[in-house]
């Protein structure tokens, strides 16, 4: 396994749409995933898709700890934890017109922080790198982490789905911010 360099916002990768997967069992896919995952943990990330370690594929992993609700509404309180997972060849479904507003970071972007408002309630669907079928129901934090690592493999940064670039704000910067809970 190998700590993968993290392409940044500017980077032409990070702007393209990602390619299917058509053997999610392949071994440079297992061995892809295995360096993703190693990557996104020293990184200390949430997620982590392919684009982001300069591959053009449509792979993500994330996992949502216990331990990062901190600044995190009631709502994504809610469902703030996800099992670390690798889901290979993603499909999100919303489910109703419930939106949050929540911020987040990327390692694409470090030491930034944008308010980026979603769809709260997902299902999502994919594959993994021993061909298993995963589909789950997600809220809160967790449907955020995978939104957000979706729309990596459709060259979509999280400043394109801000409403107000005003809020997109260092992270030295977010206490400023964070309390208000907006």
């Amino acid at each position: 396994m190998a700590i993968l360099k993290i392409a940044r916002m500017g980077h032409p990768v990070l702007a393209t749409v990602a390619e299917a997967v058509s053997d999610p069992t392949a071994p440079e896919v297992r061995r892809l995933v295995a360096d993703m995952l190693e990557t996104m943990i020293d990184a200390n990330g949430a997620g982590l898709a392919a684009p982001q370690v300069h591959v053009p594929w449509r792979v993500v992993v994330f996992q949502a700890p216990a331990g990062r609700e901190e600044g995190l509404s009631e709502e994504e309180r809610f469902d703030h934890t996800a099992p670390l997972t690798v889901l290979i060849n993603p499909e999100i479904e919303v489910i109703g017109e419930a939106r949050e507003a929540g911020w987040e970071g990327c390692l694409s972007l470090p030491g930034l922080q944008g308010l980026v408002e979603r769809p709260s309630h997902i299902r999502y669907r994919g594959v993994d790198h021993e061909g298993h079928r995963i589909e789950r129901v997600a809220k809160g934090f967790h449907a955020r982490v995978v939104q957000h690592e979706c729309d990596h493999l459709d060259g979509v940064l999280y400043p394109e789905r801000m409403g107000d670039l005003k809020k997109l704000i260092f992270e030295t910067e977010a206490r400023h911010w964070l309390p208000d809970k907006e």
